[in-house]
């Protein structure tokens, strides 16, 4: 029988799939992103973080990487897409932090 949370479960085992990435540093903040803020997201959030998943590698990670903001109209909402990237830099920051 299918219910919200077996969605959701499965919904965030797709996200985590699709975060499994070529460059080893977007990987990992990805992943621990999901592992961790996933449950947090609304629909709005889910859909332009699928968005930014769909970008290149290197392109995702100089965003992450970076203060830019996101102005390409290819993205649903940018404005949506650019509070992930809020999101996805705390993750990165707090793995710097951790590592010191």
């Amino acid at each position: 029988m299918l219910n919200a949370e077996n969605l959701r479960d499965a919904e965030q085992r797709r996200f985590a799939w699709r975060c499994r990435r070529g460059l080893l540093e977007l990987d990992i903040v990805l992943q621990d992103f999901v592992s961790k803020q996933f449950d947090s997201l609304n629909m709005h959030e889910l859909q332009a973080f699928d968005d930014l998943l769909a970008l290149p590698d290197n392109e995702f990670w100089d965003l992450i990487n970076s203060s830019k903001k996101i102005k390409k109209a290819e993205l649903s909402d940018t404005t949506v897409a650019n509070v992930m990237l809020e999101k996805l830099r705390s993750v990165r920051l707090n793995q710097n932090q951790e590592g010191e």
